[in-house]
């Protein structure tokens, strides 16, 4: 078996993927008094941090509030791997009638976004959850469709996807 890694992103194409969905965010939600932005614990987080500072500085005397949601619990596969809680959830606010956005690095079969939904709830009830990836990559198997994609990369299912704010790696295992 040998292992085929492809460079598809670089940091300066990661920059300007969340450049390009933080005004696409303030496009699609003019009245930001009301959007929280939500990052998956791990992958998630570091893109949600980076999104929530470039939509304050788009909009002058913005001040979205950003958190981070922990999904191990609400997975549906728990009892196919042990469950590691990854990092804390910190929601800084009550969720209830507000825009969140959740983001993700890779969208793939979208269970991990069923169960950040589920987690969300129990923060309030969000008046609506839009989601952002840097990466979808296709197979899902739950009808979830991102709002915001920075790339959407065709892959096989057994290949590995990195991604980092220096860029992102597609692993293949070809046998």
């Amino acid at each position: 078996m040998t292992t085929t890694a492809v460079d598809i992103l670089g940091a300066d194409d990661v920059s300007r993927a969340i450049t390009r969905i933080s005004h696409e965010i303030v496009e699609r939600n003019p009245a930001l008094d009301s959007v929280v932005i939500v990052g998956m614990q791990t992958g998630g987080t570091w893109i949600a941090k980076r999104l929530c500072e470039s939509v304050n500085k788009i909009v002058e005397g913005a001040n979205v509030p950003l958190g981070a949601i922990d999904i191990s619990l609400y997975r549906d596969d728990y009892s196919l791997r042990p469950v590691v809680l990854s990092a804390p959830t910190d929601i800084p606010v009550d969720l209830t009638g507000r825009t969140v956005v959740l983001v993700d690095d890779v969208l793939f079969t979208g269970r991990t976004v069923r169960a950040a939904l589920e987690a969300l709830n129990d923060y309030g009830r969000p008046r609506a959850v839009q989601l952002a990836v840097m990466v979808d990559r296709g197979h899902r198997e739950l009808p979830i469709r991102p709002d915001y994609v920075g790339k959407n990369i065709p892959t096989h299912f057994s290949d590995e996807v990195a991604v980092g704010p220096n860029g992102v790696t597609v692993s293949a295992v070809a046998t």
